[in-house]
């Protein structure tokens, strides 16, 4: 089933997700329908929050990046409650865009590599090292389940110039081509 996404203003992209008991009633269907929806929205990655759920899960299908990104081939991940355990220093700026910011791009600049530990959808616990865009597509992701928007890691000028497309998301004006809930809306 494909789901709403929700969009900038909504107030549960500004939560902190909860983490995901695991007896959470039908989480392999709430997972299958992140998938269907962000592959509906022609997305690489979907957090919870973005559909309405102040809940620690992303999903992240990045292979479709594979001809400029070889590291993103085959990276198709379910990640319950994901720990953050390395962080390089080194960084690299990259344009970025947001399912819950329609319209907006900006280079943000991101850990080149992360150790991260997460559970997947059968309640697996992994721990993996992730470099280059895929490790940019987990902490984009990521960043949603504390309460973030990519747009928070740019500059006060580039928001100030974004402020009327942020207006026009906040207003449910902004036109995007899959099923979105405005503020309200």
């Amino acid at each position: 089933m494909i789901l709403p996404v929700y969009l900038y203003g909504q107030p549960v992209l500004r939560k902190v997700a909860e983490n995901v008991p695991n007896d959470y009633p039908e989480l392999k269907q709430l997972v299958a329908n992140m998938f269907e929806t962000m592959y509906k929205a022609e997305g690489v990655g979907l957090a919870a929050p973005q559909v309405g759920l102040s809940l620690q899960l992303l999903v992240i299908d990045a292979d479709e990046l594979k001809q400029d990104y070889p590291e993103c081939k085959g990276f198709k991940r379910v990640m319950i409650n994901p720990i953050f355990l390395e962080k390089s220093e080194e960084t690299v700026a990259l344009e970025e865009g947001c399912l819950s910011l329609p319209g907006i791009h900006e280079k943000v600049a991101r850990s080149v590599r992360i150790r991260v530990r997460y559970w997947d959808e059968n309640w697996e616990e992994h721990e993996e090292s992730v470099e280059g865009f895929a490790a940019r597509v987990v902490q984009h992701e990521c960043e949603h389940l504390g309460g973030h928007v990519f747009i928070d890691n740019i500059s006060a000028i580039r928001r100030q110039l974004n402020k009327s497309k942020l207006n026009n998301i906040i207003k449910g004006t902004a036109r995007c081509s899959y099923r979105a809930k405005a503020v309200g809306k």
